[in-house]
């Protein structure tokens, strides 16, 4: 593990913290993979809520698929163009 990515974590703690993840089973840590994606997904639409106030649901849901999705598959899939509404 590169050392830079826990620069400010003791290395004490560091070990603490990795220890408690080698006893988690298979099935917690892919709970903790969905909660962190559900998580990163939940902040996305508060960005795109803050950033387009007046966007309906729809629209919300269109700026976060165009932080994902190229802008030729967000036409061919949405018909919807990040470049004219934004992303």
């Amino acid at each position: 593990m590169p050392a830079q990515l826990f620069a400010d974590t003791s290395p004490e703690a560091l070990e603490v913290w990795l220890s408690l993840l080698r006893k988690k089973t298979v099935s917690e840590k892919m709970a903790m993979v969905f909660e962190m994606n559900r998580f990163a997904r939940q902040m996305a639409e508060m960005g795109a809520r803050m950033r387009y106030p007046s966007a309906n649901d729809r629209e919300v849901f269109l700026h976060v698929a165009a932080l994902h999705l190229s802008r030729e598959d967000m036409i061919r899939v949405y018909q919807w163009d990040p470049e004219e509404h934004g992303y």
